[in-house]
């Protein structure tokens, strides 16, 4: 059987793979083979639980009533009903030193943290680690989070509805930590945290304080480092932010 040559133009393959990027294709294949039918699938009693009652009732007092991180976690494991949990690999919640004066807050897991169930991991961490340690500090010197804990299918851009029944933990995780400093990288946590809707570019190096019970916490918006990877040429940006954080250090 003679097969028949791809007619596709080098116009039309460029396209197609620009349409699969945008579409949230960021892989081509993965090393460990998932059902996405079973992944997607939810139980029958799990979706009448959903429809009966909305997670954001439930969440905020499960996440107040914890009174550890291990608790707080512990709850965020059984958040059965909620989507992203069921398409990614792992929890990537807590991580560094929670006594820790300065905490590190990430946007979302990327495909290195959902496979190792970590923070920050692969090229991120390895970033992270040369930022943090350009100013003195390091990922275990710190605590870290993030603010959406599982990662996106196809790393799309979490729903405001997500981001909203994960805000009762993250404020939680501040409240049980009571970090002297916050260095919140990414735009969706950077809006949560400030109030504001302004995108990242705006909002970065410009210190605001969270206010936490009658403690205010100063944080400081800055660049993920997966954006970093992406587009180098913030790196400038970037290091103006870590300059400014290191001069608040030091003066405290």
């Amino acid at each position: 059987m003679q097969t028949k040559q791809n007619d596709m133009s080098r116009g039309d393959a460029q396209a197609a793979l620009a349409w699969l990027i945008e579409m949230g294709a960021d892989e081509i294949v993965g090393e460990v083979p998932v059902n996405r039918f079973a992944a997607v699938a939810a139980p029958p009693v799990v979706a009448a639980a959903v429809s009966k009652a909305a997670p954001a009732v439930a969440v905020p007092s499960s996440a107040e009533a914890c009174n550890s991180l291990d608790e707080l976690q512990a709850a965020l494991l059984r958040l059965e009903e909620f989507p992203l949990k069921k398409t990614a690999s792992n929890l990537c919640f807590a991580g560094g030193d929670p006594t820790a004066q300065v905490m590190i807050i990430g946007d979302v897991p990327g495909r290195d943290e959902d496979i190792e169930g970590k923070v920050f991991a692969g090229q991120n961490l390895v970033l992270l680690e040369k930022m943090l340690g350009a100013i003195g500090l390091s990922v275990a010197s710190t605590s870290s989070f993030n603010f959406i804990p599982w990662r996106p299918p196809g790393n799309r851009t979490p729903t405001d509805g997500e981001m909203q029944l994960c805000q009762p933990f993250m404020m939680r995780a501040i409240e049980l930590c009571r970090p002297k400093f916050i260095l919140c990288l990414g735009g969706h946590p950077a809006q949560r945290l400030s109030g504001k809707s302004d995108g990242l570019l705006s909002l970065r190096g410009k210190w605001f304080d969270l206010a936490i019970g009658l403690t205010k916490i100063p944080v400081l918006p800055s660049f993920h480092p997966s954006y970093l990877l992406k587009q180098p040429g913030q790196k400038r940006l970037a290091w103006r932010d870590l300059l400014s954080f290191k001069e608040s250090l030091d003066a405290r």
